[in-house]
């Protein structure tokens, strides 16, 4: 089956006049281009891409990588749909969907056709071309930015995803009216994408593909800076939301805490008594609304109510694990005040990922 090529570009060399051709002796005859608001010594070359058949959609302005790959997509539901009344269209039986390449020849022909080919074998599946960056011809700074990144998405979001920023992208029908829809912009879109798939559980196919820095990277448009902090945004939303959740849930428990004492009163002969009616009554009123905030807002779960005997199950192991490690490092000498941080720090990012993978998940 046919499939649209799309190829963002922003000021492209005369490399891309060479990479057309390429993928056209390979068999690609359906190419768009999108001009990202390249500036104007640039018309030329996407006036030769026209004329050797491409078609071409121009921004005025730069909008950035996301943007320009959503008005592809949008470009692809209106030009090859076939029912327009249904939501979202289907696409054209003889298009199996769109391969996103990158301008600068990093993706080879023989890469693109690597991807195509998984997508006739998996029709469903959102296909990466993903890159070995321990090959010995990748830039130190763009290896480092990559590991860490893949490592951040294994641990904040789950999945066993080896390559996150590739540009190399084959997304079938059945995902291109969702992705259109996505949040992003820039080079964070393809984050969103993939903790996207993540979430919803779709299968992710990853074909091995050429390693290829040209000049070292140097013609680059990501800003190290700006992209990757909108990238570790997306990548560390969930686990924000769920920080402040548990901050706000403590606030939550001091404050009725407080309020019960004031109620009960504390003299000598009743303390204990007011102390243990007040902590009872404040954790039971914090948990309830941790749960709710957790699953609402946080994880964004749609599961039943089965899930609050799950959480509570968690918090009553998360506390008797807390003080069995506190007693035990105590028992050495060790500051059990310090000892209690460093436990409960580990059990917090624990009890994350428990509630983010068995508990909130979504269907």
């Amino acid at each position: 089956m046919d499939k649209l090529i799309v190829i963002p570009a922003l000021n492209p060399g005369d490399g891309l006049i060479a990479y057309i051709d390429r993928l056209k002796d390979h068999g690609f005859d359906h190419i768009l281009i999108v001009d990202d608001g390249s500036r104007k010594s640039c018309r030329r070359i996407f006036d030769e891409a026209e004329n050797k058949g491409c078609m071409i959609l121009r921004h005025d302005v730069n909008l950035g990588k996301g943007r320009a790959l959503k008005d592809a997509m949008a470009f692809y539901l209106d030009s090859y749909a076939g029912d327009t009344e249904t939501t979202p269209p289907s696409p054209c039986l003889n298009f199996a969907g769109i391969i996103t390449a990158d301008s600068d020849g990093q993706h080879t022909a023989e890469d693109v056709a690597k991807v195509a080919k998984a997508m006739d074998e998996h029709p469903d599946s959102l296909i990466l071309g993903s890159r070995d960056f321990d090959t010995g011809n990748v830039p130190p700074k763009s290896k480092f930015g990559n590991k860490c990144t893949i490592t951040a998405l294994k641990l904040f979001i789950g999945g066993n995803v080896s390559d996150t920023q590739t540009g190399l992208r084959g997304i079938p029908n059945s995902l291109i009216g969702r992705y259109s829809a996505l949040k992003g912009e820039r080079f964070e879109y393809e984050t969103v994408m993939l903790v996207d798939a993540i979430h919803e559980g779709t299968d992710i196919v990853e074909v091995p593909i050429r390693t290829v820095y040209i000049d070292n990277n140097t013609e680059t448009h990501f800003n190290p800076i700006k992209d990757s902090a909108k990238i570790y945004a997306v990548i560390l939303g969930t686990f924000f939301r769920y920080t402040l959740s548990s901050l706000s849930s403590f606030l939550v428990d001091y404050g009725i805490f407080c309020a019960m004492i004031f109620m009960l009163g504390v003299s000598k002969d009743s303390a204990g008594r007011s102390v243990w009616i007040a902590t009872v009554v404040a954790r039971i009123c914090s948990s309830i609304f941790n749960y709710t905030i957790n699953k609402k807002v946080v994880f964004k779960s749609d599961r039943g109510h089965a899930t609050i005997i799950m959480y509570y199950i968690l918090c009553v192991c998360q506390m008797a694990a807390s003080a069995a490690f506190v007693s035990l490092i105590g028992s050495t000498g060790f500051p059990v005040q310090i000892a209690k941080i460093i436990v409960d720090s580990i059990l917090f990012l624990i009890s994350f990922r428990i509630q983010k993978t068995l508990i909130f998940t979504r269907h």
